[in-house]
């Protein structure tokens, strides 16, 4: 039986807890919250946070692993790439991870190295920023360098809030840096999905259509997902040409990624985020609906070495998508209601995470998502449709009581 270290106990991350331990593996979780979900599902769990390089190693050693994931984790990946190049073990190139997960790194990597990429830069002080401020092109984004899930990113059009945007930014910087970059006008619908590389190759990738809602606080959010990619074959052959020449640059090995890429005007592509990491939200679970490729299980063969040669790229079929349940405001969840002719034909699974009568947070980052649904769609019109109008079948109710209501 190997031992694989997983990182992160998260609803959405114990799939690849339960999906290794039906491996025949043994599972042991670090996490940093005490009542972490995922904790009830592996063998042994360590009260440790992902992002302490040096304490994952020491229970790494303790436990003498054969392998370690960092499961759906931008933050996490790092610390495994760490602790896989300190003991030898199958892991991508921590210089490389590193770059990848820190997107001031990644914009000057791209730069240098001849792809499209917005002007930008990372800072670590409000005088810095506001000393070169006047030499962007307005409207800039403003993010933290090290965060993931849309967390923490603002759209500045005004210099007068530039300390506003860079306050909300430093909150979820761990490293306290944030980045800022011109505004790049996407060109239909932003490209999303996951893929994975075998010694370095992609030989499997999965392109979808990302979905916002722009009335809520964080815009720039997704709220779901829908595959295939609308994009022709042309366009998503020349993604994936980009994305290889991204790998091969950085001497990638085996193993997943999520990829967020925009097309302007021009179609010339731009790779915003290409995380050493499985998609969050459920993604790797729309994908084995939508290809019948298990992403999970290739992630938990690649961090144990063992051999992914079998996967092949394989093609959409059928109209898929997830959709993240969310409140443009928060309180106390009353009632969360969908069409019940939805619900019959397209609804496949559904993930929730509060309970009618909790408080539920306003939509402000994917760890404000109430709860995933996975949906299945008769065609891409409809699927469409439903994505870009979700007002027309689902309804989240919230006030600032606790009255009790029912999930119908």
């Amino acid at each position: 039986m190997k031992k694989l270290l997983l990182l992160g106990g998260s609803t959405q991350q114990i799939p690849a807890i339960v999906r290794a331990k039906e491996l025949g593996h043994y599972t042991i979780l670090c996490d940093y919250l005490p009542d972490n979900p995922g904790q009830h599902y592996a063998h042994k769990f360590y009260c440790v946070s992902t992002t302490n390089k040096e304490k994952i190693l020491e229970v790494a050693q303790k436990e003498q692993i054969n392998g370690i994931l960092a499961y759906a984790s931008d933050p996490a990946a790092l610390t495994a790439a760490y602790v896989g190049e300190k003991l030898n073990l199958p892991t991508q190139p921590y210089r490389s991870v590193e770059i990848l997960t820190n997107k001031d790194l990644f914009r000057v990597f791209l730069r240098e190295n001849g792809f499209l990429t917005p002007k930008a830069k990372g800072y670590a002080s409000f005088e810095e920023a506001r000393a070169e401020i006047e030499e962007f092109r307005l409207p800039v984004i403003i993010k933290p360098v090290d965060s993931s899930g849309s967390k923490g990113v603002g759209m500045l059009t005004d210099v007068k809030d530039l300390d506003k945007y860079i306050v909300n930014a430093l909150h979820f910087s761990r490293v306290k840096r944030f980045i800022i970059e011109e505004f790049i006008e996407k060109n239909g619908f932003q490209v999303a999905g996951d893929g994975f590389s075998i010694d370095g190759k992609l030989v499997f990738r999965c392109f979808s259509n990302n979905h916002f809602n722009k009335e809520c606080m964080n815009p720039f959010v997704p709220v779901g997902t829908t595959f295939p990619s609308i994009k022709c074959q042309v366009i998503q052959e020349k993604i994936h040409d980009e994305i290889q020449r991204l790998l091969d640059l950085l001497g990638m090995r085996t193993g997943a990624y999520n990829f967020e890429v925009f097309l302007d005007s021009n179609e010339d592509i731009y790779l915003m985020e290409v995380g050493p990491r499985n998609g969050g939200d459920y993604i790797p679970q729309v994908i084995r609906h939508a290809t019948g490729i298990d992403l999970v299980q290739y992630s938990i063969k690649a961090a144990l070495g063992e051999k992914c040669s079998e996967l092949q790229m394989k093609e959409t079929s059928g109209y898929w998508g997830y959709y993240a349940i969310h409140s443009r405001n928060g309180g106390y969840l009353k009632e969360i209601k969908m069409d019940e002719k939805v619900k019959i034909q397209n609804l496949v699974e559904s993930y929730l995470n509060y309970n009618v009568g909790d408080y539920v947070p306003a939509f402000n980052g994917s760890n404000c998502t109430l709860g995933i649904i996975i949906m299945k769609f008769s065609s891409m019109n409809e699927m469409l449709d439903k994505f870009e109008n979700p007002h027309h079948w689902i309804e989240v109710d919230v006030e600032e009581s606790s009255l009790m209501g029912t999930f119908n």
